[in-house]
């Protein structure tokens, strides 16, 4: 347990200290376009754009990070023989790929609570006290299994497979997910079946009605339950090769 919380502490803290390209992405560009998107005018899912953007530029943030800034990090100590050595110490693998998983899901909490603040004191987003955190949970939720796909992808495959992998999955997630702009007719329908999705949903519910509908977190809970699989079994692959 206290090799798990120092290797998460020290991979967060290397993320943050020595990675500038981590900072710009995850939290820099989301906060550049919620800056240009964020004073729209007009109603999205029921809700003002700028609140909208809010949401989904806060789960583009922790997106970003969870998966697209360690998927194939993960992937280059694998090859560097990173993994190998780690065998050889008194760390049992599943810490590390725990280790991986919190250390990527904390360093998503700064672009969340940086766009959100940003919505209420630039956005003009008011909301009653109890829903931002409410918002903020939801949007972690969707980070936590993202870093589990990371793991996933990251023990699999090599760099020069994990990082094409990666960019198809971001992209699409993000495209269909709505995080960009909202979707109508077909692309929403399919996009109904993503969690990048449904996280937008769920922030515009709570924002409108605060409700938080159980089928959308059904099935943000079946892809965080389908990743950290995913995860297991590559960690597990890796292990017996």
């Amino acid at each position: 347990m206290n090799g798990m919380v120092t290797l998460s502490w020290l991979e967060g803290k290397r993320l943050f200290l020595r990675s500038r390209g981590f900072v710009i992405i995850t939290i820099g560009f989301p906060v550049m376009l919620y800056l240009v998107l964020g004073r729209n005018h007009g109603l999205t899912y029921g809700v003002a754009t700028g609140a909208y953007y809010m949401v989904a530029m806060a789960a583009f943030g922790s997106f970003t990070g969870a998966l697209a800034s360690q998927a194939v990090r993960i992937s280059q100590e694998r090859k560097d023989g990173w993994l190998r050595q780690l065998r050889l110490t008194t760390l049992p693998a599943r810490s590390y790929v725990a280790a991986k998983m919190v250390s990527a899901s904390l360093t998503t909490l700064p672009s969340i609570a940086i766009v959100l603040l940003l919505g209420k004191l630039y956005g003009g987003v008011d909301l009653a006290g109890w829903k931002w955190p409410v918002i903020a949970a939801v949007i972690w939720l969707v980070a936590i299994s993202f870093s589990a796909l990371a793991v996933a992808i990251g023990y699999r495959f090599m760099p020069d497979r994990a990082q094409p992998l990666t960019t198809v999955l971001f992209f699409g997630m993000a495209v269909l997910g709505g995080l960009w702009f909202p979707l109508t007719g077909t692309l929403a329908d399919i996009g109904k079946a993503l969690p990048t999705y449904q996280v937008t949903r769920i922030g515009a519910s709570v924002i409108s009605t605060g409700a938080v509908s159980p089928g959308a977190l059904a099935v943000i809970f079946g892809w965080l339950a389908a990743f950290v699989l995913l995860a297991v079994l590559a960690v597990r692959s890796t292990a017996e090769t």
